[in-house]
């Protein structure tokens, strides 16, 4: 069976992370979660104010750990999943999560990106050249890191896809699916 590597840590957005967890496993994959330690990891809920100029963030739901960044194995794994939130502007800063980005890109492996999830990659120069989706106010940020970034909600360059953010699920959850599984299956490619 496939596996898929969640990349996470406090203040992920809950859409963000639990819809592709459940997306790979409906697809017949297994996903483990990975973050700094086995600590459960807080998910955020954002949510858009119209009295508020920025989104508003609550406390969401607890995701189990199974395994540290430090302890990830990366040849067990077929795919990456990054999910966004404000997580990603943290994590991105641990060896270990540079690590672990850094082969599934260097091998071609299926990666996917959800909203702030693209400022992992982005930060080890590894979008230069490449289409992204990411959450609109951090297009700047992606341009300066030498990608192209796409408006839609469900970008595909090759082994990655990406979108804005929880809103674009439906749409993103297949396209991820195509990509994860032509990866294991080049039949279905």
């Amino acid at each position: 069976m496939p596996r898929a590597l969640l990349l996470t840590g406090d203040a992920a957005e809950e859409l963000d992370t639990m819809y592709p967890y459940y997306r790979v496993q409906e697809g017949g994959w297994d996903v483990d979660v990975s973050s700094r330690t086995r600590r459960d990891v807080q998910l955020v809920i954002h949510e858009f104010d119209p009295n508020s100029d920025a989104y508003v963030e609550k406390n969401g739901r607890k995701l189990p750990v199974d395994v540290p960044w430090a302890e990830v194995d990366v040849e067990r794994y077929d795919a990456l999943i990054i999910p966004g939130g404000r997580a990603p502007e943290w994590i991105r800063v641990d060896a270990d999560v540079r690590r672990i980005t850094e082969h599934f890109f260097a091998r071609n492996l299926p990666i996917a990106l959800v909203c702030h999830g693209a400022q992992v990659p982005a930060v080890y120069g590894l979008l230069k050249g490449r289409k992204t989706a990411c959450f609109p106010p951090i297009t700047g940020d992606m341009e300066n890191a030498g990608a192209t970034v796409i408006d839609a909600p469900d970008v595909v360059d090759g082994n990655l896809v990406s979108c804005r953010g929880w809103p674009d699920m439906p749409q993103f959850g297949k396209a991820m699916m195509e990509v994860f599984s032509k990866s294991v299956d080049p039949a279905s490619a």
